[in-house]
Order: structure tokens, then sequence, then C-alpha cells
């Protein structure tokens, strides 16, 4: 059985502005793409392969279950991660919760914030791997490289297998610079390290337990401490707390005597940064690629992302341009690598743009900050039909709710009321609250927060829906 594995605990911090830490590549819409990264993961692969076991972080659970739902994927085994540890303990994460079900499960390790031009070649070089795996090769998919391109590792490869195009894998290798990438490319025997895998979960696990026993052990444990629960399956994180951050490379495939790489050429993209959105986007005769309401003059090889408003430019050479609601980049192309220093420093500072968009996405619906000043807050919420916020309350601030659309269910203390259109109420300071939207359309309200502190994290909740409800 054929069980895809999509890792999806990726910041993708280069992608700031759209990519941030409660939104991620994987799961943010860029523009011209019907889906997600996340979604087309799994939609490329048609019915190859069972319901597949996503890997990600807590905070990413609901962006995950709901963009499963839209793109119409069920069954799928949600697990979550206490800690980022990098992708060899997630995939043994997989391949033991595969095998406690099936112990002859082939495991399809895929990132999930990849693009590929053509995926029908990608399914037939997953058919061919499969065949390897079967004798007891733990197959990885090497890019055949067009460009002697220093943003990438590399893995190089040795003698052909019979029968195949795949051949040994001798090693990985790290981002090289520009001469040894020319020589790469010369010698025909380097492929870009695409991240994605094909093994049995078996046979991954004897080769972890040999080469990282220590890994092993921890990700075991973890498994056998399961938290199973209807939607999602969590791992104890103390258990998880001393696991080493370590890839499949280096944890496994720098170090079996199993491993094969399989060429690929499929029009494949990691999206690691801006450059490389810029370079599968539609372009003009200038080497322009615009999206969203931009109006240009005379721009040649520049990158223009429009987003909450209109962006006109003129006279721009080598540029990417990434406008958002609350943060515009503007960035040489030639440095795009570096927007992550933009992010940590953002981080060092403690600014809010680093961690989340205006408009954040909850399980019960959404909320936009429309406007922030000296002990007020002014937020837009829409409940979604059938959602409700938790029972809650603050601590120190107030809130008053003036619906705007459709018809909520309010509870306030020892109250429960409705609220329709046009129709108000405050929230005291301390009161134990909720909304609750049993209708049919979604409910939005205008809320007014005021208090002397307005974070996200002024919140007890008794009662949730979402399993959010600390003990």
């Amino acid at each position: 059985m054929l069980i895809p594995v999509v890792l999806a605990g990726g910041a993708g911090t280069r992608l700031w502005p759209l990519s941030r830490a409660s939104l991620p590549k994987q799961f943010a819409s860029f523009p011209e793409r019907e889906h997600t990264l996340f979604q087309e993961t799994l939609l490329r692969l048609g019915d190859r392969g069972t319901a597949p076991i996503i890997v990600c972080n807590e905070r990413h659970r609901f962006l995950a279950a709901e963009q499963l739902r839209q793109a119409g994927i069920g069954g799928s085994r949600i697990l979550l991660e206490p800690a980022p540890r990098n992708t060899a303990p997630a995939a043994a994460l997989a391949a033991l919760e595969a095998t406690a079900t099936d112990p002859d499960a082939v495991l399809l390790i895929l990132p999930s914030d990849h693009a590929i031009g053509r995926p029908e070649r990608l399914l037939a070089a997953i058919g061919e791997a499969e065949k390897f795996a079967q004798d007891g090769y733990l197959m990885t998919f090497g890019i055949v490289p067009d460009a002697p391109a220093t943003g990438y590792g590399y893995m190089a490869a040795g003698e052909i297998l019979a029968r195949s195009t795949a051949r040994i894998l001798d090693c990985f290798v790290e981002k090289p610079d520009a001469a040894t990438a020319e020589a790469y490319l010369a010698s025909g025997n380097y492929f870009w390290n695409s991240g994605m895998f094909l093994f049995g979960a078996a046979a991954y696990l004897v080769e972890l337990k040999r080469h990282a026993p220590d890994l092993f052990a921890v990700c075991r444990q973890a498994h056998e401490q399961i938290e199973r629960g209807a939607d999602f399956h969590r791992f104890s994180g103390d258990a998880f707390a001393e696991c080493r951050a370590l890839s499949i490379d280096y944890a496994v495939m720098e170090h079996t005597d199993r491993g094969a790489v399989l060429p690929l050429d499929a029009g494949w993209s990691d999206l690691g940064a801006w450059d490389a959105v810029r370079d599968i986007a539609q372009q003009d005769e200038a080497g322009n690629s615009l999206s969203g309401d931009v109006i240009g003059r005379d721009l040649r090889d520049t990158h223009i992302q429009a987003g909450s408003r209109l962006v006109a430019a003129l006279g721009l050479r080598d540029l990417l341009v990434i406008d958002t609601a609350d943060a515009l980049l503007v960035a040489d192309r030639g440095r795009a690598q570096e927007v992550g220093e933009i992010v940590r420093e953002l981080r060092q500072q403690q600014r809010s743009e680093a961690e989340r968009h205006r408009l954040v996405e909850r399980p019960w619906g959404s909320f936009e900050s429309l406007a922030v000043g000296p002990g007020f807050q002014i937020k837009h919420l829409v409940v979604n039909p059938g959602a409700a916020l938790s029972l809650q309350k603050h601590a120190r601030r107030a809130e008053h709710w003036t619906v705007v659309r459709g018809q909520g269910i309010v509870t306030c203390d020892d109250r429960e009321f409705t609220l329709g259109v046009n129709e108000s109420t405050v929230i005291p300071l301390g009161s134990k609250h909720r909304l609750r939207n049993d209708g049919t359309e979604p409910v939005e309200i205008i809320e007014v927060q005021l208090g002397d502190y307005l974070g996200e994290d002024d919140i007890v909740r008794y009662e949730d829906l979402y399993d959010r409800v600390k003990n």
C-alpha cells in the first residue's frame, strides 16, 4: 500500500510578507493558482496511493484540516508535531503510524510547498521508484539541473541500476559556489536535492535505528504515547523534547547502503524565495510578472504582486515588489534569499507582522484587525454557519459587538440572546461570553476592544468546539 506522507511544518520565511508564522507558504494562496501548495501536493497524485498522512505543527492543524476538506481529500490522518525537528523525525512518526496498521506500507514522502509543472512525469517516476522500494531500496528523486544553481543542495549519483534510469546514491552535498555548481552541471552526475523520498516504512525505521538510534528511540516512545482524537493525533511533548533536529538526508540517506536516486525532470521548483516564484510565473516580453492591481511603465525583469491596493511602478529593473494589507516588500531579485533576515529582525523587535496577517483564519471563521490605537482595537469577525467562538473571558479588555450581517446567538455570563443586523451588545471586562452561529449564512460583526492590553493571549477558555481548552 502506497501512503503519501505530506510534511507541512515549514516556515517559509523567505516568502514574507505573504508567508508568515501563522500562515506559512504551503497554506497561503498565491495569485493565479487555484489551490494552495499544500492542496496541490496531494491533488497532483490523483488516485495514486491511499488516504494520506499529514505531519504538521499544532498551530496549523485547523488550516490543514480545512484545506483538505476544501480539496475533497478525505480519510487523512493528521499527526501533530509537538516541536519542529526537521524531516527525519517527522518521517519516523509517519512510518510508525503506517506500520501499526500495515507492516508492508510504502511511504511517499512529499514536502508540502513545491510546485511541479509536469505532474505526469512525477507520477511515472513514482511508479518506477515503487519497484525498487519493493526490493528494499530507499529512493529519492533527484531533479535534473538545467542551470548551475547555487541555491539548492545537490546529490551525487553513481552506477546505474539494471534496466532503469535509477542510480546508486553516492552522497549529498551542500549548496555549492558558482564554480562548483558549473562543474556539477557539466559532469551529469549531480542532481538537485528535491526532498522527496519513497521507501518501505519498515525499511526506513530499520535504517534509522541503525544510523540514528537515539532519534529512533525518541520517536518510538512518542508514538507509544500518542493521544488520539477524532480529527488529530498528538504526540507527547515530553517524549519529543530531547529529539535531535535532523533531516532524512543526514540521518539515513548519507549512511545507508540501500540508497538510490531516480532522476526527475518535471518542472520542479521548491518556491524557496520570491525569485523562484517569479521564475514560474507568466512573464511578458520584458521578463516582468505582474499580478493584482498593477500599473507598470518601463519595467524589466521585475515581479510585482499587488495584494490590497493599487501598485504603480515606473522604471524598475530586477526588483521584487510584494504587497499585502499590512506590509510591503521591495527587494533586489539577486538578494531574494536574504528576506528571511528581515523576518528575524521583525521577531527581534516583536513585530506582529512576522507572525500573522491582518486577516487571521480561525477554526470558526476569521478576524481582521481594522484599526489599532492606544487602548483600543477594531476588528471585523466572520463566524461560519454552525460554528462558535469558545466560551471565554478576558482579564484586561471589554468588547462591544455590532452585527452587520446574519444573526448570532450571544452568551454573556448567565444570559443568552439573539443579536441581529444593526444590533449591538457590550461584553464587560471579565464576563464569560461566546458568539454562536446556528444559521446557514456567515455572521459578521464589528468588534471594538477597549482596555490597557489587547493581546490575543489575554484569554481564558472554558468550553470549545475545537479542542483548544487547556486542562
